[in-house]
């Protein structure tokens, strides 16, 4: 396995692997990996012949406050991780290196960027798309892969790739979830135990939504009073949000119908955490 930091060096070795007839996978990553991201390392091996994975904390998806600074980097341990997983590549590029002058050119998708994780992190989006944008164009893989736990993210680099005829698929997969259900997160470190066990609530309500569907209830006003209902047993999870939507569009539903999606962000302590479930009628 090599490890790079510039763009040129990425370029030449992909193309090589290339050239001897090998599909690309991808990952994007901002490093502090963890179970999650060993998942999609895994799947990008078994779907293709050389696996990329980028390590690069990426300044413009944080907004004002946000924990830029004190987001975990530890290319050593990263790099055990992506040996272990059979990584081909790491590009681990500075700052300097995907930034070198002040951006004025952006990539932004409308609409679906204002909603759920949007309306509190100003910018946030803009910031991911152009760093996947600039990452797609370096690395240029055939498959990048995606966790379902940062679904509005996947949605929207779906729809990028889609409008803006990028050749390369994205391949969402499932959620990686700790024993009690907790979805894992780089994040996840910084809760006590005790905060650990009251994090085990957001899933537990999601599958609470999710059984509810399952028995007929398809009113999202109920779904979400369900799942208020089952956080509410932590005195210490406060909600930012909990929303039913469509799975395409990301705007609010009224009913449940086909495939949606049940999203929740919640504070627990100084921690934000996202989770989300696939609601399905059909099945």
């Amino acid at each position: 396995m090599d490890i790079v930091k510039t763009i040129a060096q990425v370029r030449e070795v992909v193309r090589k692997a290339r050239g001897d007839g090998k599909t690309i996978g991808f990952v994007p990553t901002m490093g502090a990996l963890h179970g999650g991201h060993v998942s999609l390392m895994e799947a990008a091996g078994n779907k293709c012949d050389f696996v990329v994975v980028s390590i690069f904390v990426n300044p413009t998806q944080f907004g004002p406050g946000e924990d830029l600074d004190k987001y975990p980097r530890d290319i050593e341990a990263d790099a055990e991780k992506c040996r272990a997983a059979d990584v081909d590549l790491i590009f681990a590029p500075e700052a300097g290196e995907m930034y070198p002058d002040k951006l004025i050119s952006w990539v932004e998708v409308e609409k679906l960027t204002d909603k759920l994780c949007g309306r509190s992190r100003e910018g946030h989006f803009k910031g991911v798309t152009t760093v996947c944008a600039k990452l797609f164009n370096i690395v240029l893989p055939d498959i990048a892969f995606f966790g379902q736990k940062d679904a509005q993210q996947a949605i929207v680099i779906k729809r990028m790739v889609t409008d803006l005829n990028m050749p390369l698929v994205i391949k969402v997969c499932p959620t990686a979830r700790e024993q009690s259900g907790l979805a894992i997160s780089s994040r996840n470190q910084y809760l006590s135990e005790d905060e650990k066990k009251q994090a085990a609530l957001i899933y537990a309500s999601l599958q609470k939504c999710e059984q509810l569907v399952k028995e007929g209830e398809t009113n999202s006003e109920k779904l979400i009073e369900a799942m208020i209902g089952k956080l509410a047993e932590s005195p210490c999870i406060i909600v930012e949000y909990i929303n039913i939507v469509d799975s395409d569009t990301v705007a609010d539903i009224a009913r449940v119908s086909g495939q949606a999606l049940a999203a929740i962000a919640v504070k627990l302590g100084n921690t934000r955490l996202i989770d989300n479930i696939i609601l399905d009628t059909t099945g």
